[in-house]
């Protein structure tokens, strides 16, 4: 498989360099503009933007995607983890303006966003040797939001459902012009939430409460993010696989965020900060918790992190470059407790330099290369190449663009991995180092009207990637061990929007071969854990202007796990009708189905899946 797909690489390769060769003379880029933007595709790939169990976060709108696959343990919002071409749940990063949100302690967090999702704009999907600058670890992808402007009004959310669900949403905002081009905007949001779950010891209760403010001026603008949340949730088997386990996490954050970019004619330049702290209580048996007995995990982590981003037109040469500097400390523990260090320090520097060329046909040649540089006073320091080649040329009503990339990224394990005691529920490893990725991405978009698609083939080796293992005979033994992993995958995208229509349909196909050395593992919780084929299709309907229909659909073939007791096969569905009332009044009622066709595919081998729920809401915006 792997060299009919080397095979097909080179055909796709020689065809863009046959266009290059046979194209007209071409000649430098001369006084045209600059691509000095960092430019992805950000149009919301998934229908519904409100889930039926509770309210929206960032996870939501994530749900269904065609590159990005969640896997949740009860409800999406509750607790998911975010991979990317089978990835695990560390390898995706969740960037803000010019600064990377982590957690320190474990990837299973990396999501926990505590800000109004209305306060962000949708997510720009950043992979390759585009990741490999901009992003802080996190080998495979970024989602970078960006802040959306402040206008004067609001909206209000309430909602009942089943399993006794009650949840409510508001958000405030108000913006003026202070002086000049100069506006000045505040936003305040507050969101709540509980109910029983569908399992038994499936019960939730989340609070959110976020501020915005904004200062917009020409050319320039700042933003500042305060947000906290107090998230509990219980589920049956949630980490650890075995349901008759009523386990419990709950978690609360604190984050602030200060941001601020200017624009030139000649560039850009981005410069973030960011404070975070998260206190976890995590118990695998809910009977124990506050006796401080076998059971109890508790854990409280706080990091300090500074960004830059920017490119500049200079001597015809587009410069990209990021910095990150960032700071994190496990300030406290109950089982984290034997690893070599409770603290780390981290250093990210990339650039690469980028030239294009436009051709008398009108195409462009565009080629990056660059450097990225990872360092760390725990660990051993990385220095990686990157590259690309795109050739780009017009389509009449739309474009078509083929490119060939080529990474080297690199990231560290998580607390949880290096600290937990080596024999145990969760048996870490202190000697764990570097995880490094490797891939190269052949691919195509088309745009021609109405319609975009993207097709990609890569290959990626993943050396000494952290996985969570079993062994036979030892259920209480899942264990921290490196793994080497080649992986060869294919995607393909299509969009299509029309009138009252949308429709977005995806599939992704991935193999693996790993190799995890002297370790005796039977079981993969998290690398071996993916879906050997999926398949997204997402339907939004407007027949009137005050009725619309949204429908999400995923179809997925799990790897074979002897750990999951649920069919491999699942196909899960998302459904929502909203009807805005004819008088004029800002007022709509929605109706929301989750899991519509009530799967009980296991999302994690022996983790319960999250059964059919539904629930009404009404809608006020002003």
């Amino acid at each position: 498989m792997l060299l009919e797909l080397k095979k097909q690489w080179l055909g796709g390769l020689l065809l863009l360099v046959n266009g290059l060769v046979f194209a007209d003379q071409s000649e430098p880029r001369d006084n045209e503009p600059a691509e000095l933007e960092l430019i992805e595709v950000t149009a919301q790939r998934v229908a519904n933007m409100q889930p039926a169990s509770t309210y929206a976060t960032s996870v939501t709108r994530l749900r269904f995607d065609p590159q990005i696959d969640i896997q949740a343990r009860g409800l999406p919002e509750g607790q998911a983890d975010v991979s990317f071409r089978g990835g695990l749940f560390e390898n995706t990063g969740f960037k803000l303006g010019a600064i990377t949100i982590f957690d320190p302690q474990t990837g299973h967090y990396s999501a926990e966003l505590p800000i109004d999702p209305d306060m962000l704009t949708a997510p720009a999907l950043v992979t390759d040797s585009k990741n490999a600058i901009n992003a802080f670890n996190a080998s495979l992808a970024s989602l970078n939001y960006g802040y959306t402007n402040i206008e004067t009004g609001g909206s209000a959310r309430i909602g009942l459902g089943t399993d006794n669900l009650r949840f409510v949403s508001g958000r405030f905002s108000n913006s003026r012009q202070v002086s000049g081009q100069r506006t000045a905007g505040l936003s305040l949001a507050a969101a709540a939430s509980s109910g029983d779950g569908t399992l038994p010891y499936g019960d939730h209760e989340f609070k959110r409460f976020t501020g915005h403010f904004q200062l917009l001026d020409d050319g320039q603008e700042s933003n500042v993010i305060i947000g906290y949340q107090d998230k509990f949730f219980g589920w049956p088997g949630a980490y650890t696989g075995f349901s008759s386990l009523p386990e419990t996490d709950h978690i609360k954050q604190g984050l602030l965020v200060m941001d601020h970019r200017r624009t030139s004619s000649d560039g850009w330049w981005q410069l973030a900060g960011a404070y975070r702290w998260l206190d976890d209580d995590y118990d695998f048996d809910r009977r124990t918790v506050d006796t401080g007995g076998p059971g109890s995990f508790e854990h409280e982590t706080r990091s300090l992190s500074i960004g830059l981003d920017g490119a500049s037109l200079a001597g015809g040469t587009d410069w990209a470059y990021t910095v990150m500097l960032a700071a994190d400390r496990l300030v406290r523990s109950t089982d984290l407790t034997n690893g070599n260090f409770n603290s780390r320090t981290y250093l990210g520097i990339g650039i690469a330099p980028a030239w294009q060329w436009v051709l008398n046909s009108g195409a462009e040649l565009r080629i990056q290369a660059g450097v990225r540089a990872d360092i760390s006073n725990r660990d051993e320091n990385a220095v990686m190449p990157l590259g690309s080649i795109s050739w780009n040329r017009p389509t009449g009503d739309g474009n078509q663009t083929f490119s060939l990339d080529i990474a080297r990224s690199s990231q560290l394990p998580g607390y949880t991995a290096l600290n937990s005691r080596p024999a145990g529920l969760f048996g870490g490893n202190p000697d764990l180092g570097r995880e490094f990725a490797n891939t190269l991405t052949l691919s195509h978009d088309l745009s021609m009207g109405a319609w975009h698609t993207r097709a990609a083939l890569f290959i990626r080796r993943d050396d000494d990637l952290v996985d969570w293992t079993y062994q036979q005979g030892a259920p209480f033994a899942r264990q921290a061990n490196p793994v080497d992993i080649d992986v060869t995958g294919a995607e393909l995208l299509v969009e299509w929007q029309s009138g009252s229509w949308h429709v977005t349909g995806g599939y992704t196909f991935l193999d693996k071969d790993a190799d995890y050395g002297d370790a005796l593992v039977d079981a993969s919780y998290y690398a071996l854990n993916f879906a050997r084929h999926r398949a997204t299709l997402a339907l939004s309907y407007r027949p009137t202007s005050q009725l619309e229909f949204r429908l999400d659909n995923e179809f997925r073939q799990q790897q074979e796990n002897p750990l999951r007791t649920s069919d491999r096969r699942a196909w899960l569905s998302s459904f929502s009708a909203g009807w805005k009332l004819p008088i004029d009044t800002g007022l709509r009622l929605d109706l929301v189905a989750d899991n519509l066709t009530d799967s009980d595919f296991e999302e994690f081998p022996g983790t319960p899946a999250y059964g059919r729920q539904l629930s009404v809401a009404l809608n006020l915006d002003w």
